[in-house]
């Protein structure tokens, strides 16, 4: 089941500085997981607030350089870095990253030293798996602060709507003494913007250029480039950072074309086939798309087919999956799901609940 959402009096601001107060009172270590945009920027500022109020400091933050960042990021995460209160640990190792534009490079590693560099010997490995090697076990337990928010994505939002209490803090699945808190889980975009306005707060200068590239505030993103989301963005790249641009075109396989058809049917993009084509079924036209990936890749998507199709006859007691439905699943979806990939289950299947 899930639970509806519930009006307070309190405010946004009160209430998550309240969730840190509480993190600060579970874990023996607290750590605020900043990317330098806008979510992570606000809950940097209530950390650092609440850890002077309790007298504690400075706050270890950690960076992940991404490598494909814009020159206004790094000079804020530098800005950032020299505030006394921030104790700044500046990742640059080779994680893996999705590479939505190519199927003969599924994946890319930021700071592959054989991409960039002759040192070797780093293992590959993604970010959130990192965590029991970024936070030893030394350290007692954990809490990470991460700016993640219900209103950027329909799955967001059901990952906290499952539970009625602590729906913010969670535990880390990498990491047996690690938890996970979302203390911003339930601001709006207006919100996230307001707080820097409001209280003075320095914040990266990125999102000037996108707002003069005419990006609605909720549509801007300082994230990996290359997921199945970010690249119907890399026009962006192309215009506000020209030089940036030019480096990231040799970086991956595939990012000169998702740049110029990323918001077209050749990626998926606002594509919804009805029906299947004239001799064909929906299986064969899924198997087709998956034979386009690699081996491992190809698993990946299917055992995500699976699950959707499992909750699908779970939820409509077996009914049978029609063609196209604008609510719950369909074979069109699952054909775009096989088309696009989309391993980290951007786009979700709503189902109604009973309340």
């Amino acid at each position: 089941m899930s639970f509806r959402k519930k009006e307070t009096e309190i405010t946004v601001i009160d209430a998550a500085k309240n969730r840190i107060r509480e993190l600060f009172s579970r874990v023996d270590y607290v750590s605020v997981l900043f990317s330098g945009g806008k979510d992570s920027t606000v809950c940097l500022n209530l950390a650092i607030e609440v850890a002077r109020e309790l007298g504690k400091g400075p706050l270890d933050v950690v960076h992940w350089d991404e490598e494909a960042m814009t020159p206004e990021t790094i000079d804020y995460v530098r800005r950032v870095s020299k505030d006394p209160m921030v104790n700044l640990r500046w990742m640059c190792l080779p994680i893996v990253h999705r590479n939505a534009c190519s199927r003969m490079q599924p994946y890319w590693h930021c700071w592959a030293p054989e991409d960039i560099t002759e040192l070797d010997g780093f293992q590959r490995v993604p970010h959130h798996e990192a965590t029991q090697w970024l936070y030893p076990a030394s350290r007692g337990n954990v809490g990470q602060i991460i700016g993640m928010r219900a209103a950027e994505s329909l799955r967001r939002f059901r990952n906290v709507m499952w539970r009625e209490y602590d729906n913010w803090i969670g535990p880390d699945p990498m990491c047996p003494h690690a938890l996970r808190a979302q203390p911003i889980y339930d601001w709006s975009t207006n919100d996230v913007w307001a707080a820097p306005r409001v209280f003075g707060w320095d914040y990266n200068r990125t999102y000037d250029v996108l707002t003069k590239l005419g990006v609605t505030p909720h549509a801007q993103r300082v994230c990996p480039p290359f997921g199945e989301e970010p690249l119907q963005r890399l026009w962006q790249y192309a215009q506000g950072w020209p030089d940036l641009w030019e480096k990231m075109l040799h970086r991956v396989d595939g990012a000169a074309t998702a740049a110029r058809y990323s918001r077209s049917p050749l990626y998926s993009f606002n594509t919804h086939v009805r029906e299947p084509e004239a001799g064909k079924t929906w299986q064969e036209m899924i198997t087709e798309r998956l034979s386009l990936w690699d081996a491992e890749t190809a698993k990946k998507i299917a055992l995500r087919m699976q699950k959707e199709i499992a909750t699908h006859n779970r939820q409509t007691r077996n009914r049978p999956i029609p063609d196209y439905a604008d609510e719950g699943l369909s074979w069109s979806f699952l054909y775009m799901v096989a088309t696009r990939g989309d391993l980290k289950e951007r786009k979700s299947v709503a189902f109604k609940t009973k309340a």
